[in-house]
């Protein structure tokens, strides 16, 4: 007999089945004993006898049965299977389980959160996370499905890349053949998508796997998932409006509401002259309804800020372009109050994406490093492979990333980013379930040349 999803069941009255799944409640009425087994579909009542007093809660069992309907005044409105049960004729246990460290049947808000990851397998049975989860893998079918339509190629750019300075630290690896030097994990697949439109491609996407060793918070996390693209022969404009139909369509089947369509455009300097941020929420107090999200772009930032030391650094990205009024005055050397290329993607005071048409000149590309504090053999070292490609025919192009982690926060309601990630870290940067970071053997650093202080 092949198996039955408790779901299933509800199509399946008079027919015997056999069910897969979970224990997730038990409750004991003398001679008859009530399960709700649990699977990926959902639960269903099944109806036992005594042989199945010593099942408990977690433990897998196989059950085989008959499906009824309930009484009428014995139907269950709150799940999908509550108009039938399942008479019991045959059980296996599967496999035992202990007793869990905390209770999976509530939100899980109140238990500690080093518990929380450390059992983290437990914690994702929760209905809140499994449903969160499945929402996670919805929303990157639903943005795939659109970007195959616009004849975009989904391309996988490498993990183990090299250290460059791309605004927060990067996490190195060391290399076994060539002691002493290190691979660094990508900040973002920034450098490779522009190579890739050097290479013709036009049209890429990436579901991207990005790390960054930065300070922890609640939208924020060492590892985070971004819905990646580039695109040549376009303006700013192209890539904004192909983004806005994105974000409509991924939302929209989601089941959620744009406040106003299209999205409205600010300026930087409007932005903070209104809203006194860059990440608004453009919603009045009495508009901010559930599930309704109030897109906006925010556009013309300055292209160099200065940093704690005054000295000049750029506010988003060195490989954005300058806006094209401002060229000139930037090859003449001026600094203060040249503009990028930069638009970022805002919803409900949150930042959603970011993105710029991107240098494809060689000379401007060497001139903000310079203006960046970098010597001309540094550039070199650390960004020739780009200026080389640059010289091969590189095309006007641009993109975007939206942070996949903050839609999800946003769509489900969610206060911590770690709701919607599987396996998150701790706010400490401890990984869930395993213990890392950790200590390695001295024979292991022995072999990648690596002496501990």
């Amino acid at each position: 007999m092949d198996r039955t999803l408790a779901v299933e069941s509800i199509k399946k009255i008079g027919q015997k089945v056999k069910l897969q799944g979970w224990v997730d409640t038990r409750r004991d009425h003398g001679k008859l004993i009530f399960l709700d087994l649990r699977d990926r579909s959902g639960i269903i009542q099944v109806v036992c006898g005594q042989e199945a007093k010593s099942l408990r809660p977690e433990f897998v069992v196989e059950i085989e049965g008959e499906v009824n309907k309930r009484p009428k005044n014995l139907v269950n409105p709150k799940i999908e299977t509550g108009e039938v049960e399942v008479k019991a004729t045959k059980f296996t246990v599967l496999n035992e389980s202990k007793t869990p460290p905390f209770p999976i049947d509530t939100d899980g808000y109140d238990i500690e959160e080093d518990l929380r990851l450390k059992y983290r397998y437990l914690d994702l049975r929760r209905k809140r996370l499994q449903k969160n989860i499945k929402l996670r893998s919805k929303l990157v079918e639903i943005a795939r499905q659109y970007l195959f339509e616009n004849d975009f190629v989904e391309i996988e750019t490498p993990i183990l890349t090299k250290s460059t300075p791309e605004g927060s630290r990067d996490f190195i690896v060391p290399s076994r053949f060539q002691k002493g030097k290190f691979y660094a994990l990508p900040q973002s697949p920034q450098q490779y998508k522009q190579l890739l439109m050097i290479a013709g491609f036009e049209k890429y996407f990436q579901i991207a796997r990005c790390l960054r060793d930065e300070d922890l918070r609640s939208d924020r996390a060492f590892e985070h998932t971004q819905i990646d693209l580039e695109m040549s022969f376009v303006k700013r404009e192209d890539v904004m409006a192909m983004t806005e139909g994105l974000a409509t369509q991924v939302f929209e089947k989601m089941g959620a509401k744009i406040f106003k369509k299209p999205f409205p455009v600010f300026t930087y300097e409007e932005a903070m002259k209104k809203f006194g941020s860059d990440k608004f929420d453009l919603r009045a107090e009495g508009e901010k309804k559930p599930n309704t999200f109030a897109f906006a772009w925010v556009v013309d930032f300055p292209f160099f800020v200065k940093d704690a030391n005054s000295k000049w650094t750029y506010s988003h990205n060195p490989f954005s372009d300058l806006a094209p009024d401002d060229k000139e005055a930037f090859l003449r050397g001026q600094i203060e109050g040249i503009k990028t290329c930069q638009y970022d993607l805002v919803a409900n005071g949150v930042e959603m994406g970011g993105g710029s048409i991107r240098s494809n000149d060689g000379q401007i590309l060497t001139k903000v490093f310079e203006v960046l504090g970098h010597k001309r053999k540094d550039i070199e070292e650390k960004f020739g492979h780009m200026l080389e490609a640059f010289a091969y025919g590189a095309p006007p192009h641009g993109g975007i990333a939206c942070g996949i982690d903050r839609w999800l926060m946003l769509l489900t309601g969610e206060k911590d980013i770690r709701e919607v990630i599987p396996f998150p870290m701790t706010s400490t940067g401890r990984t869930a379930v395993m213990d890392a970071p950790s200590d390695v053997d001295k024979e292991t650093l022995k072999e990648l040349g690596i002496r501990q202080l």
